[in-house]
């Protein structure tokens, strides 16, 4: 268990890297993102990018040999903490791959369909909590 300590540091440090990258971005694009969140498209289609780029280098007989820390630490940190629609686009990309088109395709409907019901559900159950009794923590 400990010889997991440094990794899961190495990696909890690339996601706040990719999370103030993320907040920047969004910063710097955020008067173009009034009509459209320009920045979050932004941000996804980079994301996407720079793991699926990274990963294509860094895979086995790839161009650089990066040790599996340094790939999770760029892969789940830095890029997860930009996006997490980066990991879903590469994982999309191999079941295509793969040569199974229905599992990708099952895999973005599903992930988009549930994740606005899901988006839609915490919205309202929150919505609810807030209205059923907006006197309380208020004395």
């Amino acid at each position: 268990m400990y010889s997991n300590v440094l990794p899961t540091l190495l990696i909890a440090l690339g996601g706040a890297m990719g999370t103030v990258l993320r907040y920047w971005v969004g910063l710097a694009t955020a008067r173009w993102s009034q009509s459209l969140p320009w920045g979050t498209i932004l941000i996804n289609v980079t994301g996407s990018f720079a793991i699926a780029f990274f990963a294509g280098l860094t895979m086995a007989g790839g161009r650089l040999h990066v040790p599996e820390t340094g790939r999770l630490v760029f892969m789940v940190g830095i890029c997860g903490g930009y996006t997490t629609f980066s990991s879903f686009s590469l994982q999309t990309l191999d079941l295509f791959r793969n040569g199974t088109p229905e599992k990708a395709f099952l895999n973005m409907g599903l992930s988009v369909v549930l994740c606005m019901i899901a988006v839609s559900f915490g919205y309202y159950a929150a919505q609810a909590l807030n209205q059923a009794d907006t006197t309380i923590g208020h004395h």
